[in-house]
């Protein structure tokens, strides 16, 4: 038998898809670890972001590959390659040339443990790398169950990969991924999982109407309303003549509801300039809520006597009142309301019953970030007055959790809206007052860092922006290897996730999201929970 023969031989005897793949041979705990793989097509098999196991001596380390290289024990291969000879190409191919994989461990299974605990050490010389199986991936993932939902499964692999969706709600958590990377779909599973879960409520702000049923262009899909039906998700709308649903609510705001921080965050899309904020206030003070009207109707007169008395510029209110102007001629803005819809839909979701928030044909910037800020800042208002009033009380507040899913997130989260918009201030606060957000967005690079730091669970799709693969990455440790991860994903159907949701970061290809599947995973998870009533009410029947 060939030296080459030989040598296979010796790596079949110990190498097998479940097998070890390479010893440790060099590392530090900062950096990770090097790894020489025994059998050189390993390379070929093996891609960066694989989980995989080190076998120490008495610990078992789970880690990610973060990179893939080649090596040799004599420069002079690089200089003079033996390309001429097939067979000397076969005798130094994995000997004097050799492939490497460089190694991060996240987790360690101690002894006497039977749950891994954040990696504080590293395994010695020699020790073994192997892939990982199923057993591996439920200790450190865990299983499907009432709390636990797969996004996906490792790219090689048909084992799923389980979120944990207790720990998801507990802190505002973010999508990101550049336009056609999927970001919709990875957004629509992790819906489903929380509407299955039935931990939380979910407020929708849907800008391009593509959750609550399959959009027209992919009819394969399916929405959440056609998934659960109108007693677990209720659509509301600002453009009735764009909705077909019997049960769907029409939104009216009346320009007596629009305080002058609701408008503040506008500033860029209406042209304010920086003294608007305090001309609005000063018309709030003296008129009350009808001072939009008030505004709207000032005549030269009126606004020589109110400028004399307040001190503001006339130029001010005149450009004021030109951009509310603006405001009060939006189709779903009438002059005055004796109902608040925020009474309503706050009352459904501390039903569980989930929100979608529809913009129809007023679908600009301007509407989307009007009523989403104006919804928002009341509910959260609502909330906050109820949690402290029962902490007062020596309670607790029986509120039901909030997720508040924000699509196009960088136009509410830039570094100066953030610090004064409601959004900002919910990523702050975390779950302190029941409410957290889900913030989907193609350009994290534009959102606040404080905020993005602040995120509990990031799943991450494919970025072409090296501005904003370092953005999303702020406040993640060992930002050099998931960047390196970041960079190899396929442009759709893969993410990483990293964060509290799951024990380690991990990469995923996204399981499929048609209606077939969806409704064969609803109807299973109902199953799991061994509850009939409880599939029904999952399925709105």
């Amino acid at each position: 038998m060939s030296l080459d023969g030989q040598h296979n031989a010796h790596v079949t005897d110990h190498v097998s898809d479940n097998a070890f793949l390479g010893v440790v041979t060099d590392g530090r705990f900062s950096q990770g670890l090097r790894v020489r793989l025994l059998d050189p097509a390993a390379v070929e098999r093996l891609r960066v972001g694989s989980f995989v196991v080190i076998e120490g001596i008495e610990r078992r380390y789970f880690g990610m590959i973060t990179d893939l290289s080649l090596d040799t024990t004599d420069a002079a291969l690089l200089a003079d390659p033996p390309i001429r000879s097939p067979f000397l190409s076969r005798i130094v191919r994995g000997t004097h040339a050799y492939a490497t994989a460089e190694i991060r461990p996240s987790l360690v299974l101690e002894p006497e443990s039977d749950q891994p605990q954040p990696a504080r050490s590293i395994p010695p010389h020699f020790a073994r790398l192997r892939q990982a199986t199923a057993d591996d991936f439920a200790l450190v993932f865990g299983q499907e169950d009432s709390t636990h939902f797969a996004l996906g499964t490792p790219p090689a692999m048909e084992i799923p990969v389980p979120l944990d969706l207790a720990e998801l709600v507990k802190r505002s958590n973010g999508v990101f991924g550049q336009s056609g990377s999927g970001k919709s779909v990875l957004t629509r599973l992790l819906l489903v999982g929380l509407v299955l879960a039935d931990q939380v409520s979910i407020l929708l702000f849907d800008m391009h109407n593509e959750y609550a049923r399959a959009p027209t262009d992919q009819p394969e899909l399916v929405g959440l309303l056609e998934l659960f039906g109108p007693s677990r998700v209720q659509i509301y709308t600002l453009d009735d003549r764009t909705e077909r649903s019997a049960s769907a609510r029409t939104i009216q705001i009346g320009l007596d509801q629009i305080e002058p921080d609701d408008i503040e965050l506008l500033a860029e899309e209406l042209n304010l300039n920086p003294t608007f904020a305090t001309v609005a206030h000063h018309l709030r003070a003296r008129y009350g809520p009808q001072w939009i009207r008030q505004t709207l109707e000032f005549d030269t007169e009126a606004v020589k006597e109110f400028c004399a008395s307040t001190g503001v510029a006339e130029a001010s209110v005149n450009a004021l009142r030109a951009k509310l102007d603006r405001l009060a001629k939006r189709p779903y803005i009438c002059e005055t309301l004796d109902t608040s819809v925020i009474d309503e839909i706050i009352g459904k979701l501390q039903r569980g019953t989930h929100i979608i928030v529809q913009f129809g044909r007023c679908d600009s910037f301007l509407d989307y970030m009007l009523v989403a800020n104006l919804l928002t800042r009341r509910i959260h208002d609502r909330y906050t007055e109820d949690v402290l009033e029962a902490q007062q009380a020596g309670g607790q507040s029986n509120l039901r959790p909030l997720v508040i899913v924000l699509e196009e997130a960088h136009k509410f989260l830039t570094p100066e809206a953030a610090r004064q918009s409601i959004f900002g201030t919910i990523a702050r606060e975390m779950r302190k007052y029941r409410v957290t957000l889900l913030i989907v967005d193609q350009r994290p690079s534009s959102i606040d860092r404080e905020i993005l730091s602040q995120l509990g669970t990031k799943v991450i799709g494919p970025l072409s922006d090296q501005h904003d693969i370092e953005a999303v990455l702020t406040g993640v440790a060992d930002r050099s290897g998931l960047r390196s991860l970041l960079a190899n994903l396929s442009p759709r159907q893969e993410c990483v996730i990293v964060g509290h949701a799951v024990r380690m970061p991990v990469a995923i290809r996204t399981r499929q999201y048609r209606r077939e599947e969806i409704l064969a995973l609803v109807r299973g998870w109902g199953k799991t929970m061994d509850d009939e009533r409880h599939l029904r009410l999952l399925l709105g029947q």
